[in-house]
């Protein structure tokens, strides 16, 4: 509105939350009216406000749905054309239950191009508002078309590493310049961007018989970075909502792919994700022996020797954690070059979480694993140095400094007399 800037804005023209002339002016059931944009927003977000911003009135669920104060808008276009400022466009009609309907049933069953028409059509509608990512997820039958669309294309192109360069290009399934997406990874990133409720992301399970684990897998073994992604995101979100008994069960292969994701370095928010994962699916049945068996502590180790992010050295340093729980992954790290050197180096410099997990992992190595040439190197890497500097440390934490006092006395007959510790180090060493 550079135009009319030193026109005068009428005061209800203006949106109570965002100070900003309305675009498509609505009004909620207490009478009040808001830009749609805002109120959409402040409804439907992370939050999920039920109340109305300035009454602050409870709303009920039939409430929370805004109506078009046409009224007020064509004032509001009057207005802007008599202070030849520019009118805003007419906005689209919400959409509504009948229309994504429609779409998902000239999608199903139909053939490769019409499906494609209706999946992308359903993701520029997610795109567009909170709203309409609430009316997909509602409309009954869209997500499992959704679902229906990742099984069948992600299990039918699995060969699809022999084709091709230039063939993998036009299936969308290798990420280039000019090539566009495949179907399933549109409907992999319809579904991720809904953000599915705990219920429905359990529905998806349980309808499917845990297969969409497995379908998920199929499209972590694409070429493709960004199905890679959205497959290990959506990955992400099934294992937080799954009980423990449900993840002592995961397949070997999901292990391996979420391990691949990893070490492939897919994207900055794929590693998270994938860290995550392995966070999550490690305290339960075999799954950490999974992970040191698909090469997980190595992939782990380096990730740390590379100097990644703060939040990826955490995630990974608690996963180390997780894995030093069973046998082979103390090997492991033992047996990696860097492994007790760079696991020690990183007990101070992130954050207490990642204390504790680091002085947790080097207690299960030192206690379990206690051979003379463990606990010399632990000595010359400056392991020991590094757990007298936890417990001088007031904000290192209670339990960590404990647990670094522990370990310190337990092996004290080897380290605390030993020429390798610095003199002045040693006046430290616990009693």
């Amino acid at each position: 509105m550079e135009q009319g800037s030193s026109v005068e804005v009428p005061p209800y023209f203006l949106c109570p939350i965002s100070l900003e002339v309305m675009r498509d002016p609505v009004t909620l059931a207490t009478g009040i009216t808001y830009d749609r944009a805002s109120i959409e927003r402040w409804l439907f977000d992370a939050a999920h406000h039920a109340t109305c911003p300035v009454t602050r009135t409870k709303l009920a669920p039939e409430d929370r749905e805004p109506t078009p104060n046409h009224t007020l808008r064509r004032l509001i276009q009057a207005w802007c054309a008599l202070h030849e400022v520019e009118r805003f466009p007419t906005p689209r009609p919400p959409v509504d239950a009948c229309r994504v309907a429609d779409l998902v049933d000239a999608g199903r069953g139909a053939g490769r191009q019409q499906e494609l028409a209706a999946l992308r059509e359903i993701k520029a509608i997610v795109a567009e508002s909170d709203r309409n990512k609430r009316c997909v997820e509602a409309t009954p039958g869209a997500v499992d078309f959704l679902v229906s669309v990742v099984r069948h294309h992600a299990t039918s192109t699995s060969s699809a590493s022999k084709q091709s360069a230039e063939d993998l290009f036009e299936l969308g399934l290798v990420d280039s310049p000019t090539s566009t997406s495949s179907p399933e990874e549109d409907a992999l990133s319809v579904i991720y961007s809904l953000k599915p409720s705990k219920k429905n992301l359990l529905r998806i399970l349980e309808r499917n018989n845990g297969d969409f684990l497995d379908t998920l897998v199929h499209v972590l073994r694409r070429p493709s970075y960004r199905s890679r992604t959205y497959a290990i995101l959506l990955l992400k979100a099934m294992v937080s909502v799954m009980e423990p008994a449900r993840l002592m069960t995961v397949r070997t292969e999901v292990v391996q792919e979420v391990v691949r994701v990893v070490s492939d370095r897919v994207s900055a928010k794929a590693v998270k994700a994938a860290l995550q994962v392995l966070c999550r699916m490690c305290p339960w049945g075999r799954n950490r022996v999974k992970a040191v068996e698909a090469g997980a502590m190595t992939v782990l180790v380096e990730m740390l020797l590379d100097e990644g992010s703060r939040h990826e050295t955490e995630l990974a340093v608690v996963a180390i954690d997780h894995l030093c729980g069973c046998a082979e992954g103390r090997s492991e790290l033992v047996a990696h070059p860097a492994g007790l050197a760079i696991v020690s180096k990183k007990a101070m410099r992130v954050s207490l979480a990642t204390t504790e997990s680091a002085v947790r992992a080097l207690f299960a190595v030192a206690r379990h694993s206690p051979t003379p040439a463990v606990l010399q190197e632990m000595l010359t890497v400056g392991v020991v140095a590094k757990l007298l500097l936890v417990i001088l440390q007031v904000d290192s934490g209670e339990r960590t400094r404990a647990k670094a006092k522990e370990l310190l006395r337990m092996h004290a007959r080897v380290w605390k007399d030993s020429p390798c510790l610095q003199a002045h180090m040693k006046a430290y060493y616990p009693s």
